[in-house]
């Protein structure tokens, strides 16, 4: 039975990582966009290795951890404590960045854009911030993590396993993104939401992640169906 327990938590924490690290894929692939080409993979690559190291470090201070969740200062009715913090600086960076990747967008569709201005963005500042705003993205899953079970070597493979999954997945999804504007706006929207959740999360107000989900799937599902309108119609153009 014991044996069974571990591998029920073992695949139960595989999907959990998996699933809550859609978030942290769309906002790679939305900022390693800006790099050249040739250094897109490797950027990807080296962030999500960033991401796994800052996971492990996590779990390893699971009792530092569990402490981060004890009050820490006060404001009206509202306490808040280091996780709380550090979830609202992560929400108000995600809505900042994509609100801010947005308005880039709309300045390429205008006439007078100059396309030779340099890009700002570096290999370093990507791949450093990829791993910092892992760490806002794992700390719940982290947290349920250890929730679900003791034993240190299970999240660990867990989270390992859901890192290769990333690293396999980000090639097809940033390509995906890049070749498609309309996905990447909401793609971008998606980060605003998720910015959102968690600075509501920072002060207690709890959105269950299925509602995020639906309604990102939801989103694609229409977006798909706008896209096949249109082959079909540059099919009868033709």
């Amino acid at each position: 039975m014991e044996m069974l327990d571990i591998v029920l938590s073992l695949m139960a924490l595989i999907v959990l990582e998996i699933i809550l690290g859609i978030d942290n894929l769309v906002f790679l692939s939305i900022l390693t966009e800006k790099l050249p080409k040739a250094q897109r993979r490797s950027a990807r690559r080296w962030g999500l290795t960033f991401a796994w190291v800052t996971r492990l470090i996590l779990l390893a201070s699971a009792l530092w951890l569990a402490k981060l969740t004890y009050p820490l200062v006060a404001w009206g009715d509202y306490s808040f404590s280091i996780r709380d913090i550090f979830l609202f600086a992560g929400g108000a960076f995600l809505i900042a960045k994509a609100t801010q990747e947005i308005h880039g967008e709309m300045a390429e569709m205008e006439p007078d854009y100059d396309e030779s201005q340099p890009r700002k963005i570096t290999f370093r500042s990507v791949v450093i911030q990829v791993g910092l705003m892992d760490i806002v993205f794992s700390l719940d899953s982290v947290l349920t993590a250890i929730g679900l079970t003791t034993r240190f070597w299970v999240m660990s493979v867990a989270i390992t396993v859901a890192i290769l999954v990333m690293i396999y997945a980000s090639d097809p999804v940033s390509e995906f993104i890049d070749k498609h504007p309309t996905i990447k706006m909401l793609a971008l929207s998606f980060l605003i939401l998720i910015g959102m959740v968690l600075v509501a999360d920072s002060f207690s107000f709890h959105i269950p992640r299925g509602y995020i989900y639906f309604a990102m799937g939801f989103s694609l599902a229409v977006e798909g169906l706008n896209h096949i309108k249109r082959s079909r119609t540059i099919r009868r153009k033709k």
